[in-house]
């Protein structure tokens, strides 16, 4: 799917500075925090004007004590396509951890994983977690039925999923 086929509006639903909070509950206990925010400036990267959003998860001092959680993703992407460019992911839950960092070139779907190895994405819409989020918020829902179902296919852990909204 290219960018316009997939009915998506031209106006976004989102804007720069903005700035989502959520409290994260464990049944009835308040576990911590998440949040997920786009940078106010206006930035470039590699001559193309982009969007940077950043989300992170964090458990608090209480639920630290059992699961301890210090979550961080950015997103670099094209402000006119949402086609992601830089992603970065640093998980740390419970003492696992995650460190990716991925370099997408959007002209050749390829995604580089920064550790030498590059895949040929088999899709020109590729997201990564991220930059996925506002990517379907960018969709015209406006013929929507109930039961539609939309494929966002999504670069994670050296390989593309197809998560699926309704």
């Amino acid at each position: 799917n290219t960018y316009s086929e997939t009915g998506a509006s031209n106006t976004l639903a989102f804007k720069r500075g903005e700035k989502l909070e959520y409290r994260v509950h464990y049944g009835l206990i308040n576990a911590g925090t998440a949040a997920i925010e786009i940078s106010e400036k206006t930035t470039s990267y590699n001559n193309r004007e982009v969007l940077h959003a950043i989300g992170t998860g964090k458990s608090n001092s209480f639920f630290d004590f059992f699961f301890k959680v210090r979550d961080r993703y950015e997103s670099i992407f094209d402000q006119n396509s949402l086609k992601p460019i830089k992603f970065v992911r640093q998980v740390n839950e419970g003492g696992y951890k995650i460190e990716q960092d991925y370099v997408f070139d959007p002209e050749k779907d390829i995604v580089d994983n920064g550790k030498g190895n590059k895949y040929k994405l088999p899709y020109t819409n590729v997201q990564d977690m991220i930059s996925a989020f506002y990517y379907v918020r960018s969709f015209d829902f406006t013929k929507a039925t109930i039961g539609d179902v939309y494929d966002i296919p999504t670069f994670l852990d050296n390989e593309v999923y197809h998560m699926k909204m309704k």
